[in-house]
């Protein structure tokens, strides 16, 4: 003999809504940041825009290997404690993030340029011109 049980999807909807629990001690929030990217192609290049907010320009690395592009970024955190004070509860990611992709031809490295600017690192990849295919002389 089977047990069946009604279920009421609202109850489900609204179980813990109204309350949420209060993590005291934690310093580090679990979910990593996303870094947002958008990727356009324009003429004979690429534009990339990837939002870094609160990273400095010295801790992003771009790294180029033919069509594709990788972009890395760490957020240090800096200890600034006072006395008498209590961290409670922390929500700003401190680690490191990185995005790769490809593109679909390869990026002249000795053209391309990068400009970080209020949190978006902005990158202008050029298209590697391809080689045209050279017709030999037989003797």
């Amino acid at each position: 003999m089977s047990n069946l049980t009604r279920r009421d999807p609202l109850d489900d909807f609204f179980r813990g809504f109204f309350v949420r629990p209060v993590e005291y001690g934690s310093t580090a929030t679990t979910e990593a940041p996303q870094m947002r990217v958008d990727v356009k192609e324009i003429g004979d290049a690429y534009q990339v825009h990837a939002e870094l907010p609160g990273i400095k320009k010295e801790d992003i690395h771009v790294h180029i290997d033919g069509p594709v592009v990788s972009i890395s970024a760490e957020r240090k955190q800096d200890k600034e404690e006072k006395e008498g004070e209590r961290v409670l509860r922390t929500e700003r990611y401190f680690g490191q993030v990185s995005r790769s992709f490809q593109l679909g031809q390869d990026v002249d490295e000795s053209r391309a340029s990068a400009r970080f600017t209020d949190g978006v690192l902005e990158l202008n990849l050029p298209k590697k011109i391809a080689a045209q295919a050279k017709r030999l002389v037989i003797d």
